[in-house]
């Protein structure tokens, strides 16, 4: 059995990660289109974004899935999942580097904005692709609110995969689904 993990930002909630969905005002400047008229503004939202992310630790979902190594693609643009230890599959990209930060409105894939093309989607639809029946496709924090959250759990439960769902509590619950599947570490 295998068991491939997708991740939103429900996983790093406890790690005092606000969503993108409590965060409005960062959301709505997302946008290439936003980049490209407002450059200082964007680099302000980008980099108060960063900021908000300084000091934030993985918890025990991010150190559960990478002591079990299991295979992650993520939504997420924290760098959460390789503190942990897992090269997990960055839908979205990452963020600036500090020194990238006054030409963060010119980047691409730091993050990935909407209007952008996302590289990693198609490695993602693969991934998901290659599940079989018996296989597991564990969403972690993930809401329905885009795309391709919704369709690679279609394309998931279309390889007869069966998917499970934690919505909450991940930093407690992912350990718990992990070691009910595969037995105790």
């Amino acid at each position: 059995m295998k068991i491939l993990a997708f991740t939103g930002a429900g996983i790093s909630k406890q790690s005092g990660i606000s969503t993108f969905m409590e965060r409005p005002d960062v959301r709505d400047r997302l946008y290439r289109s936003f980049a490209e008229t407002h450059h200082e503004a964007y680099n302000e939202t980008v980099r108060a974004l960063k900021e908000s992310m300084v000091g934030a630790e993985p918890n025990d979902a991010h150190y559960a899935l990478a002591e079990y190594g299991v295979e992650v693609i993520t939504m997420n643009i924290d760098g959460l999942h390789k503190k942990a230890g897992t090269d997990a599959l960055e839908l979205h990209g990452g963020l600036p580097e500090d020194d990238e930060m006054d030409r963060a409105w010119m980047l691409y894939n730091k993050p990935v904005l909407y209007g952008d093309p996302a590289p990693n989607y198609a490695k993602a639809y693969d991934r998901v692709f290659r599940l079989s029946p018996g296989d597991v496709f564990l969403v972690i924090g993930c809401s329905y609110s885009t795309v391709i959250a919704c369709e690679l759990r279609d394309v998931a439960e279309a390889r007869g995969a069966r998917v499970i769902e934690i919505q909450s509590d991940a930093a407690h619950k992912v350990r718990e689904t992990l070691e009910s599947l595969l037995g105790k570490k």
